[in-house]
């Protein structure tokens, strides 16, 4: 069972030195053990807080992040697509650097869901005396083959969706870079058809869990844009990480951190092959397959959120 609903005591923004600013908020317990919350995307924020009740807001301190570009992080990359060229995994990584060092945080736990889990391993990996255990849910690392696989290798599940998803581009094109291409046109008409018809094929891919409903991933065609925009950015220059594979191959490195990686069975837009080989390539870390969801779901985030408690509670 989740946590009960609970609000910021704090939040703001960190300024960053290329003119990004960076919201952030922090509920539970102030001196409770500090815990971050990295959402999905790339570009799909905080939402409406939702994240808070994985965490006993009596045993963390909880910070959640507006990634740059979306949520109350300013300015959104569709408002403003020059931004995109501040928009790397090392300007990210700095971000996250940079309030940490705002807030006072010596070490803390990450939570990165989808994307975030994602961003949450990037970090670790350059920031390894500042973490205290990972806890991720629906786990990606941003190799090529998993954008490939997300975009046009589950074409035979969903090919009906994948037909219109390829309507607009060029045959000889890779999808990642048509849509990245689609999303920074200089006609905003052609930006907008972009998101809508790649948020069309986000609901189409996170169909087979627990949880999906019909409808736009996204109701304001505003976000449908900023997601898609963030998104195929991220996407089409392989998250801006240096190799295909770079986290994967890098796991071993992970040794001494604990992990918890929770991964749903029927998780057709991430296989479940991630998780697996990424925990047995990372020493000490443990893998739940949870055979009832998808891309998350209710039991996943009940293991996640056991976890992070369980973490908290043995730190006492």
């Amino acid at each position: 069972m989740q946590h009960s609903p609970l609000e910021p005591f704090a939040s703001g923004f960190v300024e960053r030195p290329d003119g990004a600013r960076v919201y952030w908020e922090t509920s539970g317990n102030p001196r409770g053990r500090p815990a971050l919350y990295l959402h999905g995307g790339p570009g799909g924020g905080l939402g409406a807080g939702g994240y808070r009740r994985r965490f006993d807001p009596d045993l963390h301190l909880i910070v959640g992040i507006d990634q740059r570009g979306c949520g109350r992080s300013e300015p959104w990359a569709a408002d403003d697509l020059s931004s995109l060229r501040h928009q790397t995994m090392d300007d990210l990584l700095a971000d996250i650097e940079a309030v940490r060092t705002h807030l006072g945080v010596d070490r803390w736990l990450l939570h990165g869901v989808s994307w975030g889990s994602t961003l949450a391993l990037a970090y670790a990996l350059e920031h390894p005396d500042r973490v205290t255990e990972i806890v991720n849910l629906a786990v990606t690392t941003g190799a090529r083959w998993e954008i490939d696989w997300i975009t046009d290798g589950i074409a035979p599940v969903f090919p009906e969706a994948h037909a219109r998803l390829r309507a607009p581009l060029r045959d000889d094109e890779r999808t990642i870079e048509g849509y990245a291409r689609l999303l920074t046109d200089d006609s905003p008409a052609v930006r907008r058809r972009a998101g809508d018809d790649w948020d069309a094929w986000e609901v189409a891919h996170v169909s087979l869990g627990p949880l999906a409903k019909p409808g736009p991933l996204h109701a304001e065609p505003r976000n449908r844009l900023n997601f898609a925009t963030l998104a195929t950015h991220y996407w089409a220059n392989d998250c801006f990480l240096p190799g295909t594979a770079s986290i994967m191959s890098r796991a071993p490195e992970l040794e001494g951190i604990p992990g918890v990686l929770v991964h749903g069975r029927r998780d057709i837009s991430g296989p479940s092959l991630i998780p697996w080989r990424l925990h047995r390539a990372w020493p000490g870390s443990r893998l739940e397959i949870v055979e009832g969801d998808g891309h998350g779901g209710p039991r996943s985030a009940q293991i996640a959120q056991d976890a992070m408690d369980d973490f908290a509670r043995s730190a006492r």
